[in-house]
């Protein structure tokens, strides 16, 4: 055999078929959206949702006068411990934005898990309204749900991690 045997010309390569391109399953990482606006509702409202603990607050931002309401009472009327109000205007704060009417209804939990929701709502809000505010926000850590819930109770057991006292007679 002659090396001129042993080697294949284009034309000898057998025609191999060609497979369809399959998505990958590997997702690939995740890119963040465009910053964009929230388009106001009719009444002219941004509308955010804070949540915390088992508390869900439901928040609407417009211009305005500055009037912050939480179940149709002042803030000051509905939050009587100091760091629960300063909790609540604290998204405000941060981002100068005290010319705005905040409105929110909150329901469930207790009234420091309450005050937190109203608090991440409020920043959603103010975010929608402005993508300018989201570095302030999220720099001193306003846009970040705190995923701490409750341990359920076990059976067997008095409570999450309390055992009934044990008796060995």
């Amino acid at each position: 055999m002659s090396t001129e045997d042993l080697t294949m010309t284009e034309a000898s390569i057998p025609e191999v078929p060609t497979v369809p391109e399959v998505p990958s399953i590997v997702a690939a990482e995740p890119q963040a959206a465009p910053a964009r606006p929230a388009t106001p509702d009719a009444g002219g409202f941004v509308w955010g949702t804070g949540r915390r603990k088992t508390s869900v607050a439901r928040v609407r931002v417009k211009a305005g006068t500055g009037v912050i309401k939480v179940n149709d009472r002042e803030v000051d009327v509905y939050f009587t411990e100091p760091q629960h109000q300063a909790a609540c205007r604290a998204p405000i704060e941060a981002t100068n934005a005290k010319g705005l009417d905040v409105f929110v209804k909150v329901h469930g939990g207790g009234i420091t898990g309450q005050a937190g929701a109203v608090l991440l709502g409020v920043a959603r809000a103010l975010k929608g309204y402005d993508p300018s505010f989201e570095a302030v926000l999220r720099e001193r850590n306003y846009l970040t749900r705190d995923p701490r819930e409750v341990e359920r109770k076990k059976y067997g057991q008095a409570g999450a991690r309390r055992r009934f006292q044990f008796s060995k007679r």
